[in-house]
């Protein structure tokens, strides 16, 4: 493994981990306001594995973004949307 992938690996393991430390941002105002999520990370990481020619179901890596599965963390973390972050998702600011 190179430095360089080192590095992204060390940045990828931060990543999550300062989103376990921030539970309280949803979702939807992740793509909002930058355009992906947890779960557009989860998705990455399975294309990633594909790339690598790894298997990874969408599920496993969820629970690798998460650090828990995701219907826990749904049910411990996940609050309703509000309707003007519904709107701001429907009007395209979010990633496509």
């Amino acid at each position: 493994m190179s430095d360089t992938d080192k590095i992204e690996a060390a940045v990828f393991r931060r990543l999550l981990e300062h989103l376990d430390s921030r539970k309280d941002v949803q979702n939807i105002e992740l793509m909002n306001l930058a355009g992906f999520c947890r779960n557009c990370l989860s998705k990455w990481y399975v294309a990633a594995a594909e790339e690598q020619g790894t298997a990874v179901d969408y599920d496993a890596a969820r629970e690798r973004v998460y650090g828990m599965p995701y219907p826990e963390w749904k049910e411990k973390h996940q609050t309703e949307a509000t309707a003007e972050q519904l709107a701001a998702l429907a009007s395209g600011t979010a990633e496509k």
